[in-house]
């Protein structure tokens, strides 16, 4: 048989610590990068030499692309196992003079030994056990994907009787364009191969569910997120006659004190809780200093979903929105009422559908569209960024309407999906309970959603009612720079599954992964769970 290159424990570990060494950065040169080198990796594989139009490289955005190998087996076998990672990272500034060694995880967990005084309890105890190797993009999320390389490397090397297809993207930690891109390929590929995809296998790493937690998770799930966002225009005047106008962050007070924390856009299933939301970023909107007031402004707002669409949410959100600016139009009629001041007027609350209809009628489409054409246009501005000044030039242009509280969505927008109550999914989730249980003495949870936002947003999409439409409706760069392709999602109907490995400290510094779990553990349960359903499959057939 065939030499395996990533078939042991430590062969893996070289191969995690060659993946991590790749400098991935989103939105960086590494990350345009990475995916090649990985291409050439699987190309040293005896299956991609015979088979090289397997192996392929495509487009996503920004001179970025994605990677999809697919291995099918001898027989005509269309169920597929889709092996699901992303390869981006986020920076690394927060490692401070050990930066150069964020990318090196032997090194750097040597090195911290040296450093055990900046680092916590927790992971300090983890650093001294030697159970631990430390790095950027050690947990979240490389070692999913040298597990999966290595799953794929054993499938073709001893012939499995079901195709695995490895997909693996970049921009999983903004946009999630690599994925979004991905759909249609997906798609593409299907019907090329005569594919039927069976599940959705993610790699993301396991989250403590609170500090001290041990337990190894499996999700069935993944949660949503999207953004509500407001644009708080209001009437500007002279700081000297502070009552002549009315400043955006008076408006805007009012409607974040009633967003942060609230109790009404949170959802709850099977014991699980969805975060509170929170406001990601509140600004001014000038680009420079004056004394006059500052009369627009923006705020984003983080909303975690389960079963809630995006419709929904703008429901609750405009709820809150009305109650936000009757209350602030009383507290400011109060304050003209004692100065003996006439109100400027009152604030209104409008969808940014309503904004863009209102400015279509006043000066046609085309001058509509030209102001978000310029807006798309402008240098070194986000999606988000780009959302916000787009309804703010077409205020600008209709101040008949302010004061106003504009509502809107900012990317990006992350459905929740889950298959929870899938049978091949509730067959997986007993399995790797099991053999977790008594070949590793490894306590198995199931969680229903996967509390770390993932690429499985955008597979197995149902919305019977197109709750989708009050996104594309209010997300002012939809269609230019930003959009989701939710009638391909929907035809991705396999049911999705997560199980990674162990780790720690995702994003901070202290970023670890969890060695035995993730070298012989995790990559035994899978293997050996695919080959379950591999036994399952045959046993339907006859």
């Amino acid at each position: 048989m065939e030499h395996l290159r990533w078939g042991t424990p430590d062969r893996l570990r070289s191969l995690l610590c060659e993946l991590v060494s790749w400098k991935s950065m989103t939105l960086t040169d590494g990350e345009r990068e990475f995916p090649g080198k990985v291409q050439a990796k699987l190309q040293e594989l005896t299956y991609f030499q015979e088979n090289p139009d397997l192996l392929g490289l495509y487009e996503a955005d920004l001179g970025r692309r994605f990677l999809a190998g697919l291995y099918k087996c001898d027989r005509e076998e269309q169920d597929t196992i889709v092996l699901l990672s992303h390869f981006d990272t986020v920076n690394t500034e927060e490692y401070g003079d050990l930066e150069e060694y964020a990318y090196l995880p032997e090194e750097l967990t040597k090195l911290l030994l040296n450093r055990m005084g900046e680092l916590d309890g927790d992971a300090l105890n983890d650093l001294l056990s030697g159970e631990y190797l430390f790095g950027r993009g050690t947990m979240d999320m490389k070692m999913g994907l040298a597990m999966h390389m290595g799953l794929l490397e054993k499938a073709t090397v001893e012939k499995w009787p079901i195709n695995l297809l490895l997909l693996t993207v970049p921009d999983e930690e903004v946009n999630s364009s690599g994925m979004r891109a991905a759909v249609t390929k997906l798609l593409e590929l299907k019907d090329k191969h005569n594919l039927t995809y069976k599940l959705f296998l993610n790699g993301e790493p396991v989250f403590t569910q609170e500090p001290g937690d041990r337990s190894f998770y499996v999700y069935s799930g993944s949660i949503g997120k999207i953004m509500p966002s407001a644009l708080f225009y209001g009437k500007e005047t002279h700081v000297g006659e502070p009552l002549s106008g009315i400043t955006a962050p008076f408006i805007a007070s009012f409607l974040t004190q009633r967003m942060e924390w609230n109790l009404t856009l949170q959802e709850k299933m099977n014991s699980e809780t969805t975060p509170l939301p929170v406001t990601l970023q509140q600004k001014d909107l000038r680009f420079e200093y004056s004394v006059q007031t500052p009369y627009r402004s923006a705020a984003l707002y983080n909303v975690f979903l389960m079963k809630r669409t995006a419709d929904e949410i703008m429901e609750i959100f405009e709820t809150v929105a009305i109650d936000a600016a009757e209350a602030c139009n009383q507290a400011y009629k109060e304050v003209c009422l004692k100065h003996s001041v006439q109100p400027v007027g009152e604030v209104r609350v409008l969808r940014y559908e309503d904004l863009q209809t209102h400015a279509t009628r006043k000066f046609g489409l085309d001058f509509v569209e030209e102001i978000k054409s310029q807006v798309q246009e402008m240098p070194n501005r986000d999606d988000r960024e780009k959302s916000i000044r787009i309804a703010d030039s077409l205020m600008i242009e209709c101040q008949e309407l302010a004061p106003a509280i504009v509502l809107l969505y900012a990317p990006p927008y992350y459905p929740a999906v889950n298959s929870s109550d899938d049978d091949l999914v509730k067959r997986c989730v007993q399995f790797v309970r099991h053999i977790g249980q008594r070949r590793f003495n490894l306590p198995v949870k199931q969680v229903h959603y996967f509390n770390g936002i993932s690429d499985l947003s955008y597979v197995n999409y149902h919305d019977e009612g197109e709750g989708w439409t009050a996104f594309k409706a209010n997300t002012p760069v939809w269609g230019g720079s930003y959009c989701i392709p939710f009638d391909a999602m929907s035809q991705l109907c396999a049911p999705v599954l997560n199980v990674g490995p162990f780790g720690k400290d995702a994003h901070k510094r202290t970023e670890r992964l969890h060695i035995k779990n993730s070298f012989e553990e995790v990559p035994y349960l899978v293997e050996n769970m695919i080959k379950m359903i591999i036994k399952s499959m045959c046993q339907s057939v006859h």
